[in-house]
């Protein structure tokens, strides 16, 4: 299993170009109304690499047994996990001992917030943002109704679709316990400055919690670098299955009362992770990351994803300017969200006046291109921006999107906002 998971499909030097990539993707061969199709749902979820589909299979085929039992094919599997939380340890630069998995980022998330909850009473304060997904906000709402916690939210400049600093700021204070903001926004793209934020936490004796699934596929999380205690990602985000992965610093990982079953381990990362996992799901998403890695070669792995991660962070920018830029030109079409001049992820949220997200989506997948419509579960951005009642349409590039695809999107939008 090790040397499988370790298999390295790129060569020392420059990143892959997209032409390479795309051949990995079995998924970009669909042909739809005669068309190959473009898939920008990203954002939602991305396509899988055929190589880690191969490595789960094995690990079906081949290795497929419970944990901590004396026969081979349970200490493959025992060593596949383990080599699994040491390749999610180099993607968010923290120990193996401090990553957890489990069902999916918003799963893990409750179950953190039940065990933080444990240790918080009436008028403890948790601070929130208007930007982030539910997930990142549901948990704590659930601790506003169970244990009399005061539920925070700092606003959303809609100018710019930014967070607003001094508002944020002017929540945190001395009964704060918990921080929790997003990383960058699933809806509108938004990149927030979350090391400041863990910062502000950390000085008021706070605990801080960062959702980095929008964020970590279009940029390398650093967890140290950011300082936070707690940190969630998806790895079907970033080119895997659908497995959440926790990372927790140690030390406060190992002060969690967390709700369990009595035989289960107490120890850390274990203790978080509820019943048998998919150990299938934690073999595709170590090979996600092995992936991304083997897009550049060489060095750590570590040295390798930022590599990756490096170049494929300025071909997203270009996708993204272009994009957005394509948009604003297009008449009746307003973009949601920060300027690509500043810091954003390659995902776009448009509206087009007088036509429906959901004819603009079934429209352009009649041309063989593949957007997302709705709110995303990031229902606090639509309604600031007043469209609860029907979402945006959400567009994102992945390492496979080239700007031929964008053009086609664009083309697309255009005929629409002509036959309004």
């Amino acid at each position: 299993m090790t040397e499988l998971m370790s298999e390295t499909i790129g060569g020392p030097g420059g990143v892959l170009d997209v032409a390479q990539i795309r051949a990995h993707f079995p998924a970009l061969e669909r042909m739809h109304a005669g068309q190959p199709v473009a898939y920008f749902d990203g954002p939602g979820g991305t396509q899988v690499p055929r190589l880690v589909v191969d490595l789960m299979a094995d690990y079906l085929f081949n290795h497929n047994a419970n944990t901590h039992w004396l026969y081979p094919s349970s200490a493959e599997t025992d060593e596949a996990i383990l080599d699994a939380r040491q390749a999610l340890a180099d993607f968010l630069n923290a120990s193996p001992d401090e990553i957890a998995f489990g069902a999916n980022m918003t799963t893990l998330t409750f179950h953190l917030g039940r065990a933080i909850g444990r240790r918080l009473g009436e008028g403890d304060e948790i601070v929130i943002t208007e930007l982030d997904h539910h997930a990142n906000v549901a948990p704590w709402q659930a601790l506003a109704r169970e244990r009399g916690v005061v539920l925070r939210t700092a606003r959303m400049r809609l100018e710019d679709g930014r967070l607003d600093w001094d508002h944020l700021e002017s929540l945190v204070g001395p009964r704060t316990k918990l921080v929790a903001v997003g990383a960058a926004s699933n809806a509108i793209g938004t990149v927030n400055d979350v090391r400041r934020a863990c910062d502000l936490a950390r000085a008021h004796g706070a605990l801080s919690f960062v959702d980095a699934v929008h964020y970590a596929p279009h940029n390398l999380v650093d967890v140290k670098a950011i300082g936070c205690d707690f940190l969630a990602c998806s790895a079907y985000k970033f080119y895997g299955p659908h497995v959440g992965i926790l990372y927790g610093r140690l030390e406060q990982f190992d002060r969690l009362d967390v709700p369990k079953l009595a035989p289960a381990p107490n120890t850390s990362p274990e203790k978080m992770e509820l019943g048998t996992q998919s150990h299938e799901g934690i073999v595709g998403a170590a090979a996600a990351v092995n992936y991304l890695a083997s897009l550049a070669g060489g060095g750590t792995r570590r040295d390798a994803l930022r590599a990756t991660f490096t170049e494929l962070h300025r071909r997203g920018d270009m996708l993204v300017t272009r994009l957005w830029r394509g948009l604003q030109a297009i008449d009746g079409v307003r973009v949601y969200g920060p300027d690509p001049v500043t810091a954003r992820t390659p995902t776009v949220a448009f509206t087009m006046e007088g036509v429906s997200t959901g004819r603009i989506a079934s429209s352009l997948t009649d041309r063989a291109v593949f957007v997302s419509n709705g709110d995303f579960y990031a229902a606090t951005v639509v309604e600031r921006y007043g469209q609860a009642h029907d979402g945006f349409v959400r567009a994102g590039a992945s390492c496979y999107t080239t700007m031929d695809e964008v053009e086609r999107l664009l083309e697309g939008v255009r005929a629409i906002a002509a036959a309004r």
